[in-house]
């Protein structure tokens, strides 16, 4: 028998302008539960930070959430608390992302996003969703979901009958 928290699975998804990138966030926000992770990668300018937009929308958060590269995590209030993390500027990412204390907002009470999470993959969670934007052209971005233990596979999951006709 398979151990459940080695569940992987992986869903395609490929938007069309920010405001398809922002309703797929709007419905991992619903669909977002107290202590996942999202793990966003991908190249600057990708959709990354739209895509955090939209789940803030999706978990009722009212003020503009912008890119936190320079306050490395930004925190706003919804039906769960959403900490934004942004590691891009960060030169020892991992030990730095360790000192600031990333690694107690992962899991906690809340929603944690983090931006370039590839930059601190050693101290992420085993269960959490990666995300990774590819660039396809000026409008068009593809988004490969990989789901990683039993909690975020179930969250895919959800995800995908929700985008999917």
């Amino acid at each position: 028998m398979a151990d459940e928290s080695l569940t992987v699975s992986t869903l395609e998804i490929i938007t069309r302008g920010q405001a398809a990138t922002n309703a797929l966030g709007q419905a991992l926000g619903h669909l977002a539960q107290p202590g996942d992770v999202l793990a966003l990668s991908g190249d600057l300018g990708a959709g990354k930070t739209t895509l955090v937009q939209g789940i803030g929308a999706g978990l009722g958060v009212t003020e503009p959430i912008t890119s936190p590269t320079f306050t490395l995590v930004g925190e706003y209030d919804g039906r769960l608390h959403l900490y934004h993390v942004d590691v891009y500027r960060l030169a020892a990412a991992t030990p730095e992302a360790l000192a600031f204390g990333l690694d107690e907002l992962l899991g906690g009470d809340g929603l944690t996003v983090i931006e370039w999470a590839d930059l601190v993959a050693s101290i992420l969670p085993a269960d959490r969703l990666d995300v990774q934007f590819t660039w396809v052209d000026e409008q068009t971005r593809r988004l490969l979901l990989r789901a990683h233990g039993a909690r975020h596979a179930a969250l895919l999951h959800g995800l995908a009958q929700e985008v999917t006709p």
